[in-house]
């Protein structure tokens, strides 16, 4: 009988001293999509648009997703929502010195660039948040300028997401059959 009280009241105090929190495993939810660390090895890999607009340099980071066989402005990417204006993270448009976008003035810096596509019009989103991945984190109340341009049905279909940047200061988006143009001054 005291074998069977010295297991018991052992027990009892291994259960005492046994820590008590769940045994549940824990998570950090994901929120967000992470790329591979090597950007050349994405399915839509990194790009670069550079331009020097009258001493003033201009650089365009994006990412280049592809067609695919896919329907894309209005479906893929709807037509009235914020679109990261390329894939993996927001693209990044920077000027070295003030300019006018379309005749609204952008102040030197780092901007995300945005989008909102439209079957006959797009806006073109200057957001001070420039590093973050996608368009998950927008806040339209961050963006700086916004200018309306309109979309040109092209002729030839352009497979990747391409942005050109020209020294006359011509800023050009194409995908797909859908072309869109500012300029910089």
């Amino acid at each position: 009988m005291k074998r069977i009280s010295f297991w018991v009241g052992a027990c009892a105090v291994l259960l005492l001293a046994a820590p008590t929190h769940s045994h549940a495993q824990t998570t950090t939810p994901a929120t967000k999509t992470k790329a591979p660390e090597d950007k050349s090895k994405r399915p839509s890999p990194p790009a670069t648009a550079s331009a020097t607009v009258g001493g003033t340099k201009v650089m365009i980071d994006y990412s280049q997703p592809s067609v695919k066989g896919r329907e894309i402005f209005g479906a893929l990417e709807p037509y009235g929502k914020v679109w990261r204006t390329g894939a993996n993270e927001a693209t990044t448009f920077m000027v070295s010195k003030d300019v006018k976008i379309n005749g609204q003035a952008l102040p030197a810096g780092t901007y995300g660039l945005f989008s909102i596509p439209g079957k006959d019009e797009w806006t073109i989103i200057f957001n001070k948040t420039a590093k973050q991945w996608g368009a998950y984190e927008y806040d339209e109340k961050q963006d700086i300028l916004r200018v309306k341009v309109k979309p040109t049905t092209l002729s030839q279909p352009v497979e990747r997401f391409t942005i050109t940047a020209a020294n006359s200061g011509k800023v050009t988006m194409q995908w797909a059959t859908t072309g869109v143009e500012f300029m910089v001054k």
